[in-house]
């Protein structure tokens, strides 16, 4: 499977911009239909991406976020988005790697190409995989962060006890990738500590909250928590907190929300995995407009990396940047 790397995508920037005017001109007409998971800070700053490389290269983008999560919910956006009949191409984050192929398959029939962000269609393999309509896959190597998780919360335990995974829903392809990587580290690396368990909020912040609550009561020598996104994480540290566990059971966050920074510097987060929703919306648009000029050579999985932020390195500039920061 072709991959791109930072570099890599600073290339096919170059290709997607570096007609300047010209380019502008030629997109004249392409819109752009942009469909996230749910409400979240996440996708939130990848919507400041969208409109920002919109904005640049004179592209129409409609927006329609899902006030909450799941297939049920996102497939009639998408019929309705399909039904327009004036999207060209489809930015979204698919709410099930399985589900979401038909309604995006119709969608392809209807004219509109398809790019997916953060989540994936299939196993992710566009060019050899069971799925190989959409253009692009782009967004984190969601199994790594799992891994990065996995070690950090290690280190912050002393490399024994028992920790618990809060997760969101089953068959999606990024947080399934990121629990996928953490389970493998500590089972490889990490004889002294053992995963307790695994539970989903489908996406509620409140849920996330009572299953935690209810993980330290049932284990009272808890040790660590990752919660693998922001619904996960901000409940698994409200929970540790209402307990009263702030800094005794540590918390490893994937997604950096003010929330989970706020956490990280009371101590009650250890490690917070940030990654990079402006990019993959500045580049879902950005390979859109390069794929309507007639760009041939796009890959088909781009990698967007992480920022790794702890408390040593949370007011260092080159890493702050990278904290959610969403309009008031």
């Amino acid at each position: 499977m072709r991959k791109l790397t930072k570099l890599g995508a600073v290339a096919a920037l170059t290709v997607a911009l570096s007609s300047g005017a010209a380019l502008s001109q030629e997109m004249d007409g392409i819109t752009i239909g942009f469909l996230p998971g749910v409400v979240d800070p996440f996708y939130q700053v990848m919507e400041l991406g969208v409109n920002a490389a919109a904005a640049e290269l004179g592209i129409t983008v409609i927006t329609q976020i899902p006030p909450t999560w799941g297939v049920e919910v996102q497939t009639p956006i998408l019929d309705a988005m399909v039904a327009r009949g004036d999207i060209d191409y489809l930015v979204i984050a698919p709410t099930d790697k399985d589900q979401m192929v038909g309604p995006l398959q119709n969608a392809l029939e209807a004219g509109i190409k398809i790019i997916t962000v953060d989540t994936f269609l299939g196993d992710g393999d566009y060019a050899d995989g069971p799925v190989t309509f959409p253009l692009s896959y782009i967004g984190s190597d969601n199994v790594e962060g799992g891994r990065i998780s996995a070690r950090g919360l290690a280190k912050a335990i002393g490399g024994e006890g028992k920790v618990y995974i809060n997760s969101t829903n089953p068959n999606v392809s990024s947080v399934e990738g990121r629990a996928i990587g953490f389970n493998e580290v500590m089972d490889n690396e990490y004889p002294d500590i053992e995963v307790i368990g695994l539970d989903f909020n489908l996406d509620d912040m409140n849920t996330a909250v009572q299953q935690t609550a209810a993980t330290l009561e049932r284990v009272p020598d808890l040790a660590g928590v990752f919660g693998t996104n922001v619904f996960s994480a901000q409940g698994a540290g409200t929970a540790v907190v209402n307990a009263g566990l702030g800094g005794a059971v540590q918390v490893v966050a994937y997604d950096a929300t003010k929330f989970a920074i706020e956490q990280l510097r009371e101590g009650v987060v250890s490690l917070v995995l940030a990654q990079k929703p402006f990019d993959m919306g500045y580049l879902a648009v950005s390979f859109a407009a390069a794929d309507a000029a007639g760009v041939t050579s796009l890959p088909v999985r781009v990698e967007t990396g992480f920022a790794i932020i702890d408390i040593d390195n949370v007011d260092d500039p080159e890493v702050a940047r990278f904290i959610y920061q969403v309009p008031e």
